[in-house]
């Protein structure tokens, strides 16, 4: 697993997301609000989605770093819903800056033996065990991995929070807080509240 690899220092606040899955919703969400708002939508643009889903898990701006983590399909290296979207080239070991802070964007591939699915699920177990996250905000494949995350985070201890976004609510559980992710990806793609 290369998520693992012992180079790699957490910040407090992580943004662990399954490409491949965000691109999918990202995608459909895309074509489906071009109809019922008769525009033709642009890409997504992903600096304002990280922000949106941020702000969404109750982090308040300041002078932080937010790590953002990928996990993508080796046949999937672009997020063709984003702009940015890249994932070898646009979308790993750079960063940006805006008023929540600094934005670290890194993003890993699971090796020939693992596939995206299980090696996601270790990342997050992984992470979670970090005793330097406090914060961990999580964008799972709910369909590959949805199940099996609440019996993840009952492990874990000492976060001051945990969220988890989709489009499905999961079991509810006080060990982590589900959110709403359509919001996030409506406001990247440019719809206004008055379009819809």
């Amino acid at each position: 697993m290369i998520i693992n690899n012992n180079e790699l220092k957490f910040a407090e606040k992580v943004i662990l997301i399954d490409a491949s899955y965000l691109n999918k919703v990202t995608t459909d969400l895309s074509l489906h609000f071009s109809q019922v708002i008769g525009r033709e939508l642009p890409k997504a643009d992903l600096p304002i989605f990280l922000e949106c889903l941020t702000m969404d898990a109750g982090i308040q701006p300041g002078n932080q770093v937010l790590q953002v983590l990928f996990v993508y399909d080796k046949n999937q290296p672009k997020m063709d819903a984003f702009i940015p979207g890249d994932l070898k080239k646009d979308l790993n070991d750079v960063a940006f800056k805006s008023q929540l802070g600094e934005f670290q964007l890194n993003a890993f591939e699971p090796s020939d033996m693992a596939y995206r699915e299980a090696f996601f699920l270790e990342s997050v177990k992984f992470v979670a065990d970090a005793k330097e996250v406090k914060h961990l905000i999580v964008v799972p494949s709910e369909i590959e991995c949805g199940d099996k995350l609440p019996g993840i985070f009952e492990k874990v201890d000492g976060k001051e929070s945990i969220h988890v976004f989709g489009m499905n609510p999961l079991s509810p559980s006080d060990k982590f807080r589900w959110e709403m992710m359509g919001y996030a990806v409506l406001k990247a793609l440019g719809i206004r509240s008055d379009e819809i």
